[in-house]
């Protein structure tokens, strides 16, 4: 039948089916690699994948950071601390907070040049002192550019969550990682916590089977930032206000990434669906708020969500609920669920579910128990350095963690635990979230950053 012989009101129920059907069609691996090679430009001549790359030791690491805000400057004074650091520049448009994060380091023996005040000192930073490695706490929409001119100057980039903003942003990212040969990892610490690396142990060794299902989150009230003054919601408020999807999901998203082994050898990103909740928390805390940092907060038409809920489908076929709420007063959860085919471990509270090992797959073990059977599984890593990193802290040490394994790796020669395209797929939730929510709930396929290359690269190991 010919559409145009159909009656107009029939006609647009016939396309808009037709319309499902081709999209359903995109399930089939052959079109979905079509579509995914449509997303990922050919490699330039030249350039090197980085997906398992080492770059050459290095004896002493010279190390600057842009940005010593409240996190910044938490991870300048740990950094100060890894043997085989040498700090030489800090960089902040605030002269004051540039000063006191020097005078902190200068006291744990470096002699770092300090840059302030002009929104370019970062890159006079990067051109005298000539960095090894490079630590970004800036704004989000900095990240990106401070991370490419970073690598540019022959420097390997370390950038606070998300990587980038735009899937734009992230192709730039991987394809100057890839031409300099210079290591871009985003810094998800949430991967280097006591029981995400439990978790990583008891998936690797099997004992909850082969794995089909994971939940994620990032929920956290922080409307309070709005009252900050110059600080982390000063900026992020206009960030919630213009955008509407998974802004921060790289958090809960980054250790089920990493137990499912996506973009590493076993399984991969393939497409989302995402939807948003009504935007409401944010305008009714800044209309009774009296304490507003800056009175535009007021006038503000927020446009994101208060919960965005995104499910992710892998290569696989696996599935992942992503979740993200910085509005809702409730307490802070990032979910952390993993489920296999012999059972589930799961966070916030921990609690794990085993046939054959806790006492009933029909109730949890939590408490005494969760930590009776999840010690058997403490994590080389931890065991090796977690009583140091407790005691240096940053949530509850899985920041100096996360620090200590840079060093640690720049300094022997190894590969990062997290890659550069582990951190644009864990990122590009964002934009790919905003997409569906502004199409309905419409399926978006992630785009293939290793160009094929994640079936050849190595699953993150177990560290001793």
């Amino acid at each position: 039948m010919n559409p145009s012989d159909i009656p107009t009101n029939q006609r647009r129920g016939f396309l808009k089916a037709l319309g499902g059907l081709t999209a359903g069609l995109a399930a089939f691996p052959s079109i979905v690699s079509a579509q995914k090679a449509a997303n990922a430009p050919s490699r330039p001549s030249g350039a090197k994948y980085m997906g398992d790359f080492a770059a050459p030791k290095l004896e002493k690491v010279k190390v600057a950071i842009i940005g010593v805000g409240a996190r910044g400057s938490g991870h300048a004074s740990q950094l100060a601390t890894i043997e085989g650091v040498d700090f030489v520049g800090i960089c902040d448009l605030d002269e004051g907070r540039a000063k006191r994060t020097a005078d902190n380091v200068t006291k744990k023996g470096h002699s770092p040049k300090v840059y302030s005040g002009d929104k370019e000192a970062w890159k006079k930073m990067l051109a005298e002192t000539k960095p090894d490695a490079v630590f970004i706490a800036t704004p989000w929409d900095d990240h990106a550019p401070m991370c490419v001119a970073s690598m540019k100057a022959g420097a390997h980039a370390f950038s606070e969550v998300p990587i980038a903003c735009t899937l734009k942003e992230m192709w730039e990212i991987v394809d100057t990682s890839e031409a300099t040969g210079r290591h871009c990892m985003m810094m998800e610490n949430v991967n280097y916590g006591r029981e995400e690396l439990i978790y990583l142990n008891m998936v690797r060794q099997g004992v909850i089977g082969e794995l089909l299902h994971g939940e994620a989150a990032y929920i956290h009230e922080l409307r309070g930032q709005m009252e900050g003054g110059n600080s982390t919601g000063s900026w992020r408020t206009f960030q919630y206000a213009k955008r509407d999807g998974n802004l921060y999901p790289t958090h809960g998203l980054g250790p089920v990434a990493q137990y499912m082994n996506l973009g590493r050898g076993e399984d991969n990103f393939g497409r989302i669906v995402s939807f948003s909740s009504p935007a409401k928390g944010r305008a009714l805390y800044a209309a009774k708020s009296q304490k507003l940092t800056n009175p535009e907060f007021k006038k503000l038409d927020f446009k994101g969500g208060d919960m965005s809920t995104s499910i992710i489908k892998t290569a696989l076929g696996r599935t992942i609920m992503v979740q993200w709420d910085e509005t809702s007063p409730r307490p802070y959860s990032r979910h952390n669920l993993i489920q296999g085919t012999k059972g589930t471990l799961a966070g916030f509270p921990n609690r794990m579910a085993i046939e054959g090992v806790t006492k009933s797959y029909h109730e949890w073990a939590e408490e005494e128990a969760w930590e009776e059977i999840a010690a058997k599984y403490e994590h080389p890593l931890f065991k090796r350095m977690g009583e140091l990193a407790k005691k240096m802290g940053g949530h509850g040490g899985m920041d100096f963690l996360m620090l200590f394994r840079i060093i640690e790796c720049l300094r022997n020669g190894e590969p990062l635990d997290q890659n550069v395209y582990e951190g644009c797929f864990w990122s590009a939730v964002g934009p790919l979230s905003e997409k569906s929510v502004a199409e309905d709930g419409s399926s978006q396929v992630f785009p293939d950053f290793t160009r094929g290359n994640w079936k050849t690269t190595k699953p993150l190991g177990i560290i001793a």
